[in-house]
């Protein structure tokens, strides 16, 4: 037995990982226990260990940084636990391992009372305890929790003799004194249970919190969890600050009538022989064949696909790094990790499934001869250990990426292989961001709903990490008023820490042996899925590996592209057959245009095209990397554009003899001398600067991850001055260091970006030449990317795509491709949007013809809000549709007869929309006979009604309430006449260079890239779009209007680039949305429109308009909300 700890050791603390009931990180309570001078804490959050890594981690943060100083930490032992709640009405009980035996019989316990609950909840009974309770060490607490304001019960004293009598010399009796009126009167009664029970007291002080300073978050946590204010909580909170951890004198002065409870904490500790670093990772064993090791199997499988894929040799180069890789592999042991990731890509590949790995996997030349990935680094000179290195014990990441609509598959094929006591999806702590913070906070101080919506409504982004002060006075708020400050306090208190647990995008950790006694198992909210309880940083910190199974819309987008391409026009498309040279393909990526089209639609991006002018797939590498926080802050956007565009000279400093003066051309060549990507700040390092492998992988890791900052400051000095000794000028190193830093704020490594090229083209191939099949497959993948379905919709026209309605005879569930024939009847309800084709298919050159020119894009049903796709299938099966009577006897429910109507989805059953509402109201769906036979309507006849048409802006605005787009008129067209001396969006593509502009349109995507400064916003309007630049204190100013409209109005100065990109430099925003309300009025218009004829629009002649109606302002939302991104 190990020797017993001196001094005072807390068992019972509590973390903020006891979701909504502790205040305190597991770093803050070791920190805090340490500073009290402590011997050890013990870390019991309730049902859960999702915090005890944390805790782990700080211990070794901790020693490290006392280590770094030249000091030793004292003598500090942590217990790893858990506070088991349970629903029998057992007294709550605390339960640590004493060996790695009883951590596995706690997690299964902790799994057991998991997966017969729904997600977030835990139903545990006494007899799972005392089943699971070999090697675990617990501590019974008093019967309301550690409140202590109730002796035991008869049942309970029964309960606490039969957990003694199952685990001997293994239980203790918790007791804590917090200053009530009774301490002592409850002690002695608790003192003689246990006695009874032969079971010895401990002293314990329960924390749920570090320090009493956190009492008033404490008690805003507690209220959120009940759902009450502080004013009607009352009782229910504590009356004191008393539950926070406590010095050894303080707890001594206590219980100086128990000394022997004292000393218990120290006794139970020396039995705990269990840390978090005894666990193991066994990697599953099922990829590899009898008779193989793994990496026996790793090498025959991958030279056999080498062999097949290279009938005559494979090439010496690839071999040398596959004999390479080889090495590395097998001296880290990770060739079952490769395996298995190779099985469940083999899966997919198998079932027809679109996948590709990412990320610095595309570095590894295992990865791209098993076609886990499809970048070859023997070509492109890729730096293996970017991805894997012998000095670095850090388990490799290998992300692969699938159709977002058949993922599931995979998943699923991954638990029923492995099992779902081996199988798990990694946890997402879901933390309080601002606008959570204020919401939740604001209501438990009595606010009203209005005033916190109002507040959070100034808040960018959903991963804001501070509530500034200025966003109280922007909504009307004096910051300084008492009850402001307190709100503001407490919002910055509670900011960041975690409300729940939710499942990881995809990240998959599998074992050989039973993952639910590594960690326990959850059900997720999703229906068939399991997710465990650590995090990914957990599972770093642990060196535990996982298997990134992430989806891609984008990929769902091309198979369904492929699909079309081969079923209506007879070719076959894979990503690997896609023509790699297709001059019209770069210049309509030249022109910017590239709505849709994969990583390169964002209005930065298409700013960029047209500058960089990418002619080559090469260049699409760059296009991806160049347009990221980290190249742009780190001020390598204009010299390499400079270079580029020959404005600049391309030159590589030398060092001095006796190094090669090329040195840097062989590190930076392809992109000019300017680094763009991570292996480059590598290699760079080590080239220039005499790092070590080890070393440039440190400078690697202080590079960025997404939205993190720092760790750049620590490699300066050995940076600059490495390259000053090795000859180069201080101001050159300088200036790379500081290139470098730039991807301290998000840097691509060159093969992610290569990986990601490769879908770019692929897109704007299917772009360019198949335009309706690329718009229908991207509405069928919806949502996804930038855009909302109105532009994707728009784009097709202005490349020339004929766009058909919704309609109950013609559409599908599924966006679908018709045959246009040569004289398309109106019956067919054939429509083509008249808009403008400058930038489309009129942009194409001579000559040029679409692949699909045939065909017309035909909405889907899909597109109606609300409709369901099992509503769908009832309707193609019941076609021909005569009347909304066989809609209703085809099972249809009166909802979905209304959204059809609201759709205008029945116009080619002569019914407009106001009719075919009627009809849905009188059409009964429950009492239709089941049979279409019978001639005579069961509605009988009635008599006419001549309902008035709806307004043209009524009938705008009803296709963006459901369909979320128009094919009759752009909202601006109809309401023109309310912005005088407002420049279209066309007339501003002509505007000089330097004038005073003003414009306005529907606000279609926001964007603040890595919270740069400045602001992109793209504005639409019935003749194209308008791209505006807001910089940062002007955001300030009109942070409201800019987050809040709609529609909104923007003046400023236009300005055009040497390549003819466009901006509009805002100096004045202003919020028009109200403006929308008009619609139902705006009959009258008499400006061109762009998407109807002007019969369709304004209606028959002679037509009096209905009289204008007030709406309440929550009536409808005219204008589908914007696309916002950060």
């Amino acid at each position: 037995m190990m020797a017993t700890p001196t001094g005072f050791a807390e068992l019972g603390t509590a973390t903020h990982f006891s979701f909504l009931e502790g205040a305190s990180s597991p770093a803050a309570m070791v920190e805090t226990a340490l500073a009290l001078g402590h011997c050890g804490i013990g870390i019991a959050d309730k049902n859960t260990v999702a915090g005890v890594v944390r805790a782990h981690v700080a211990v070794r943060e901790l020693a490290e940084a006392a280590k770094e100083a030249g000091t030793e930490l004292p003598p500090f032992k942590l217990a790893v636990g858990a506070r088991l709640v349970f629903a029998d009405g057992t007294p709550d009980v605390i339960a640590y391992p004493a060996h790695r035996h009883g951590w596995g019989r706690l997690t299964r316990l902790l799994t057991t009372g998991n997966r017969r609950a729904e997600k977030g909840d835990c139903i545990l009974h006494l007899s799972d305890l005392i089943e699971h309770s070999s090697g675990l060490l617990l501590i019974a607490l008093p019967p309301d929790g550690g409140q202590q304001t109730m002796p035991p019960t008869g049942a309970q004293q029964g309960r606490l003799a039969e957990l003694a009598r199952a685990c001997p010399d293994r239980l203790w009796q918790g007791t804590m004194l917090h200053h009530g009126g009774s301490d002592r009167r409850r002690l002695a009664a608790l003192s003689a249970v246990a006695d009874a029970a032969n079971v010895p007291l401990l002293a314990l002080n329960a924390p749920l919190y570090a320090t009493p300073a956190q009492r008033p978050l404490h008690d805003v946590i507690r209220c959120i969890g009940m759902g009450a204010t502080l004013e009607s909580a009352g009782t229910r909170l504590a009356a004191n600050a008393e539950r926070h951890l406590k010095s050894a004198a303080d707890m001594a002065r206590l219980f100086r009538d128990f000394p022997q409870a004292l000393q218990a904490p120290a006794r139970l500790l020396a039995r705990v022989d269990f840390s978090l670093d005894q666990l193991r990772y066994e990697y599953p064993n099922e990829p590899v064949p009898p008779g193989y090791s793994p990496q026996g199997w790793l090498e025959t499988l991958t030279l056999q696909k080498a062999r097949e894929r290279w009938p005559e040799g494979i090439p010496p180069k690839l071999m040398a790094l596959l004999a390479d890789e080889f090495r590395i592999i097998a001296k880290a042991g990770y060739a079952p990790y490769f395996l298995t990731v190779h099985d469940i890509v083999a899966f997919a590949q198998g079932r027809g499934i679109l996948c590709q790995g990412r990320g610095s996997a595309a570095n590894s030349a295992v990865c791209f001869v098993l076609g886990i990935t499809a970048v070859d680094p023997s070509k492109h000179n890729l730096l293996f250990s970017r991805f894997i290195s012998e000095e670095r014990k850090e388990p490799p990441d290998i992300d692969v990426d699938f159709e977002h609509e058949r993922r599931e598959e995979v998943m699923q094929w991954i638990y029923e292989r492995y099992g779902r006591e081996r199988a798990g999806i990694a946890a997402t702590v879901i933390h309080y961001r601002p606008r959570s913070a204020v919401r939740e906070v604001g209501k438990v101080l009595g606010m009203s709903e209005d005033l916190t919506t109002r507040l959070s409504s100034t808040v960018w982004g959903s991963y804001a990490s501070t509530m500034e002060r200025q966003r109280f006075a922007e909504s009307g708020l004096d910051p300084d008023s008492p009850e402001i400050a307190r709100l503001g306090g407490l919002v910055t208190q509670i900011m960041g820490m975690p409300r729940h647990l939710s499942q990881h995008v995809g990240g998959f950790v599998l074992t050989q042996t039973r993952l639910d006694e590594l960690v326990p198992i959850h059900n997720a909210a999703m229906a068939d899925r399991t997710f465990i309880e650590w995090d990914k940083d957990d599972i770093d910190a642990l060196g535990l590996m996982k298997v990134d199974v992430l989806a891609l819309g984008m990929l769902s987008c091309i198979r369904r592209a492929f699909e079309f391409i081969e079923t209506q026009l007879g070719h076959g498309y894979t990503l690997d057959n896609v023509p790699g040279e297709a001059p019209d393909v770069y210049r309509m990526l030249q022109r910017g245009d590239s709505i849709g089209v994969f990583q390169v639609e964002s209005r930065a991006q298409m700013n960029m095209l047209p500058r960089l002018k990418p002619a080559e797939f090469y260049d699409l590498v760059i296009q991806v990397a160049i347009v990221r926080p980290g190249p742009i802050q780190g001020d390598m956007v204009h010299p390499y554009l400079r270079r580029r565009q020959g404005r600049e000279a391309v030159s590589f400093p030398s060092p001095k003899p006796p190094h090669d003066p090329d040195e840097l051309k062989n590190v930076l060549g392809k992109t000019l001398g300017v680094p763009l990507f991570q292996e480059q700040a590598m290699k760079l390092a080590i080239t220039a600067a005499n790092f070590t492998p080890a070393e440039a992988n440190r400078l690697r890791r202080a590079m960025a991850t997404f939205r993190s900052n720092g760790g750049m400051e620590y490699f300066e000095s050995k940076l600059v001055d490495g390259m000053v000794a090795r000859g180069y000028e201080a101001d050159f190193a300088l200036r790379c260091f500081n290139q470098i830093k730039g991807f301290g704020s998000y840097g691509f490594p060159e093969s992610h970006a290569i990986a990601f090229a490769r879908l770019v083209w692929v897109s704007a191939y299917l772009k360019c030449r198949y335009p309706a099949v690329f718009a229908a497959a991207l509405l069928n993948a919806q949502p996804m990317g930038f855009y909302a379905p109105a532009q994707i919709v728009r784009d097709a026209a202005e490349h020339g795509v004929a766009v058909r309605p919704v309609d109950v005879n013609h559409s599908a569930w599924d966006c679908t491709l018709e045959p246009i024939s040569p004289v398309t009847p109106a019956k067919a309800g054939a429509h083509r949007m008249n808009v403008p084709t400058g930038n489309g298919v009129g942009a194409m050159g001579p000559g040029f013809r679409r692949g699909d020119e045939r065909f017309a894009l035909r909405l889907g049903l899909r597109q109606i809000t609300g409709f369901r796709a099992d509503w769908a299938e009832r309707i193609a099966a019941a076609r021909p549709i005569r009347n909304l009577e066989d809609l209703a006897r085809a099972g249809l429910p009166a909802r979905a007869l209304k959204l059809l109507a609201d759709a205008d989805a029945c116009a080619l059953l002569n019914l407009n929309r106001r009719d075919a509402g009627w009809q849905a109201l009188r059409t009964p769906t429950d009492s239709l006979p089941l049979f279409a036979a019978a001639a005579a309507s069961d509605l009988g006849e009635e008599e006419g009604h001549d309902l008035p048409l709806m307004a043209p802006g009524e009938e705008v605005a009803a296709d963006y309430q459901v369909l979320r787009l128009s094919l009759r008129a752009h909202p601006l067209a109809l309401l023109r006449r309310y912005f005088p001396g407002v420049l279209t969006a066309a007339q501003f593509s002509v505007a000089k260079n330097g004038r005073r502009a003003s414009v306005a349109g529907v606000v279609l995507v926001r964007q603040r890239p890595g919270g740069g400064n400045a602001i992109f916003i793209t504005l639409e309007d019935e003749t194209g779009v308008v791209n505006v630049v807001v910089w940062a204190r002007l955001f300030e100013t009109y942070r409201r209007p800019i987050m809040a409209s709609r529609l909104m109005q923007v003046e400023g100065e236009v300005q055009r680039s040497p390549e003819g990109v466009m901006h509009l430099m805002a100096t004045r925003i202003t919020d028009m949305s109200a403006v929308l309300d008009r619609l139902s009025d705006a009959h009258d218009a008499t400006t061109p429109l762009a998407r109807a004829s002007e019969d369709l629009v304004h209606g028959p002649p002679g037509r009096k308009p209905p009289p204008s109606r007030a709406r309440h302002p929550r009536d409808v939302r005219v204008i589908p909300k914007s696309r916002d991104f950060h």
